[in-house]
């Protein structure tokens, strides 16, 4: 099941009425949830928040409105409040430093400087639910508020790596040409706040209108121009729930991965991919990123309807012989150009190690990468003997760090990755690390996979332990090649 949504809140602050600017934040690349993602400043709900002193707001909104401006205050040192007429900078810091230091420093701050949170001076903007394929959910509520005076943010490294204010128009720009990733409230609220920052008594209403900035379920999601995301479920593996199926290109384009066997699922990308031909686009192909079930489930449905060939590469096609009809073959290297704008080049890389056929499909452009199950945003990746092949594996996600530009990475499972590169180098240092450990175990005497296994994998649940023996088998044969341990003829190991 996926894990249940946890309130958050977030602030979208305003300044210059007659030229509206917005302040927004770029998370940490390294972070795990939206690291690299341009958002606005919020957090999660804390038990506290109930107790903050907040005025003209009752019932649910009241804590949301005190976990907001606490958020806010935390990561950008501005204080949306009212009481005393002034804190100096000086106060404020100390305040901002107690939220840090005690679960209750904030409301003490309030307390002790006579200052409550106005509810009227934060105006509901929506509330979104992550969707049921992210590993962290949240149902967060958006509050516009105006910068008070006196008062300008500013943003101390650590979960965040920038601050500043940005006209809607020229953020959007920055989005178009591929310079930011954005989640799709981020996307909606720039692009609601650039068609009317000039009549703000509508913004409200505005932001609001969308099922989805009302709780409803996200489907749609543009985290890059161009590259849209629409999860469906899938028989997968735990804790993943979701395949990505990813439609790329602007009046033309492919679809990836339309990997459900649910007619509920189909029938929910037959309506998205309608509505994007309704706009007047077309699609070219089907892609295949490999063939394994969670990701083929429905594409015989697919080509049905929209009467599209299938592309993959040959040793995939080999694979679904009789279950898919592959129409043409995919080579390493091949260019996919979809012209439009800001256009796409797609290069076909043929990265075996999970599947022998497995693609991922490189944008040059913008340095944005479809990595199919090479490399995910959710769970990890199983290396399965004789399908899969750790030596290929790794030289896979070499091959990806040699590309000259890496910028955000589209998994098959969870959310997209604002920082491709340094997750990839993550994926080479822990499959590195884990074989080390299991070449630890074969000398310290563990012989048979299980063994191993029990020995190099303490950090992974019992439960999983047949997951891992699938991989320990691929690290096994790698190091078997390299002379590193002698397989006997009773499948036992030992150090070479």
């Amino acid at each position: 099941m996926p894990p249940t949504p946890k309130d958050a809140a977030a602030i979208i602050l305003l300044k210059d009425p007659a030229d509206p600017k917005v302040f927004w934040v770029k998370r940490n690349p390294k972070l795990t949830f939206m690291g690299g993602f341009h958002a606005f400043p919020g957090g999660q709900l804390d038990p506290q928040d109930a107790a903050a002193p907040v005025i003209n707001s009752d019932g649910d909104s009241a804590p949301m409105r005190a976990c907001a401006v606490r958020e806010f205050f935390e990561e950008t040192g501005v204080l949306l409040a009212c009481g005393r007429d002034f804190l100096s900078d000086g106060i404020r810091t100390v305040g901002r430093k107690l939220i840090t230091e005690s679960s209750d420093g904030f409301n003490r701050f309030l307390r002790e400087h006579v200052v409550q949170i106005d509810g009227s001076q934060l105006i509901p903007a929506g509330r979104w639910v992550t969707p049921p394929f992210a590993p962290r959910r949240f149902d967060t509520w958006f509050f516009l508020a105006w910068l008070p005076d006196g008062q300008e943010p500013s943003v101390e490294p650590g979960e965040l790596v920038m601050g500043e204010w940005v006209r809607p128009t020229d953020a959007l720009a920055k989005w178009h040409h591929d310079d930011v990733i954005l989640a799709p409230p981020t996307l909606h609220i720039l692009r609601t706040l650039a068609a009317h920052s000039h009549s703000i008594a509508e913004l409200p209403a505005r932001l609001t209108a969308l099922p989805e900035a009302q709780r409803g379920v996200v489907r749609r999601i543009e985290f890059r121009p161009g590259i849209f995301l629409f999860p469906v479920k899938t028989a997968t593996l735990p804790p993943a729930t979701h395949t990505n199926c990813y439609v790329v290109g602007g009046d033309e384009m492919i679809v990836i991965d339309p990997a459900s066997p649910y007619e509920e699922e189909q029938l929910a990308l037959d309506a998205f991919l309608d509505s994007l031909l309704a706009e007047g686009r077309s699609v070219r192909e089907i892609f295949l990123t490999h063939h394994h079930r969670d990701h083929v489930g429905g594409v015989n449905h697919l080509r049905d309807k929209l009467g599209v060939p299938v592309a993959a590469h040959r040793l995939t096609a080999e694979r679904l012989a009789g279950t898919v009809v592959v129409d043409r073959y995919v080579d390493d290297g091949e260019l996919i150009e979809i012209a439009g704008e800001p256009g796409w080049r797609l290069q076909a890389l043929h990265t075996p190690g999970h599947a022998r056929g497995h693609l991922c499909i490189y944008e040059e452009i913008t340095g944005a990468i479809i990595t199919g199950d090479n490399v995910v945003g959710l769970g990890t990746v199983v290396i399965d003997p004789p399908e899969g092949n750790m030596q290929q594996y790794f030289d896979s996600l070499r091959r990806l760090l040699e590309l000259p530009r890496l910028t955000c990475l589209f998994g098959a499972h969870g959310p997209a990755i604002g920082s491709a590169r340094h997750k990839i180098e993550e994926y080479v240092a822990h499959r590195t690390m884990r074989e080390s450990k299991i070449l630890g175990a074969v000398r310290a005497g563990a012989e048979t996979p299980s063994a191993i296994v029990e020995a190099a994998y303490t950090d992974v649940s019992p439960s999983l332990y047949w997951l891992a023996e699938r991989s320990t088998l691929a690290h096994l044969e790698k190091l078997e090649a390299e002379g590193r341990v002698i397989k006997r003829g009773d499948s036992r190991y030992r150090a070479a």
